[in-house]
């Protein structure tokens, strides 16, 4: 493991000004909310955590004494909205640091501009839009992966936009607000680069897009994801989380998008996903094709509640995603 010290991290440079550049919309999440889309709303959680929604999207601020900790910063569109809010709730104090949990530009549209509103720490001294340097911004901290990702994209967002420390490890570590903050990378899940957020003392995770309640798994192929990756984080989650009473409260978890949920729900999700998992797995262990998959509709006692025939993310683009995540050959060499 390893520690971050946030005295001692440089401030990132370079000027620009847009927000992050979208990335392909395969598999990548819900699509940005309309331009006029700018409401966003916050529900204290529990101890130094809120949780903000805004245009079907949420994210997370951790308010103390140091300052304010960022998890996504949702659209473009939603930034002005979620600053406000957070001014709203923390009054005077700075945005320090922003955590990505992963890169889609659902999470990470807002990157600029809420850095843009932060400060940064260096050498221990804070300095910013009060101080001697008012062109600083908070800082970015996110996966390796997501860095690498960010910086492909054509164009690429600015400097601001992008992490100014990443980390390769499975676990980061920092301490903030009084409390520590764990940064859990698992890999080849919803995309390569995500993270699980859990702050200890309060007690609640954000999960990113690795848990929603809105749709199935969203399994990003194209960047590295993997149906049996997300399970693996739906299992490192509840390895973490614990109930306070008949299996109610306790540790609580802000999902990439949906409501406010506890054990019992990730424990509802985590069951669903593995049921799936194993009847898909049985399906082309008996050679059945893609198209005999979605025909078979082996996942109709939880459509109604998960599934969707249009848009963005639906019942047979979840299969697909996990058909090819299973297959132990190329799909695209099967006769279908």
């Amino acid at each position: 493991m390893r520690t971050l010290s946030v005295i001692a991290m440089l401030v990132a440079t370079a000027a620009g000004a847009s927000g992050i550049v979208a990335q392909g919309r395969q598999g990548g999440g819900p699509a940005p909310p309309a331009a006029g889309d700018a409401g966003v709303r916050s529900m204290h959680v529990q101890g130094s955590v809120w949780m903000l929604t805004g245009g079907g999207v949420n994210a997370a601020v951790q308010i103390g004494d140091d300052g304010v900790l960022v998890v996504d910063t949702m659209t473009e569109p939603l930034a002005e909205g979620m600053i406000a809010e957070i001014r709203k709730l923390a009054g005077r104090k700075p945005i320090r640091w922003i955590v990505n949990t992963h890169v889609h530009p659902d999470h990470t549209g807002g990157n600029f501009k809420v850095a843009e509103a932060g400060e940064s720490i260096i050498a221990g001294n804070f300095v910013g839009q009060a101080g001697q340097n008012a062109a600083s911004f908070a800082q970015v901290l996110a996966h390796e992966n997501v860095a690498s990702r960010m910086g492909q994209a054509q164009p690429a967002p600015p400097t601001q936009a992008q992490p100014s420390e990443t980390f390769f490890v499975p676990e980061f570590e920092m301490y903030f607000n009084g409390e520590a903050v764990q940064l859990m990378h698992v890999p080849n899940a919803h995309t390569d680069g995500d993270v699980i957020v859990f702050f200890r003392k309060s007690d609640v995770i954000v999960s990113g897009d690795l848990f929603v309640t809105t749709t199935f798994p969203i399994v990003n192929l194209a960047q590295g994801g993997n149906l049996n990756g997300v399970i693996a984080s739906l299992n490192r989650m509840l390895d973490i989380t614990v109930p306070k009473e008949k299996q109610e409260g306790g540790t609580y978890v802000i999902p990439g998008h949906g409501r406010l949920t506890d054990e019992a729900d990730l424990v509802d999700y985590r069951d669903m996903v593995t049921i799936i998992r194993d009847r898909v797995k049985d399906a082309i262990g008996k050679g059945m094709t893609l198209e005999q998959v979605k025909a078979a509709r082996l996942v109709r006692d939880y459509e109604g509640r998960y599934g969707a025939a249009q848009g963005f993310w639906t019942t047979d683009a979840f299969l697909e995603a996990a058909y090819r995540s299973l297959s132990p050959t190329p799909v695209a060499t099967r006769k279908e």
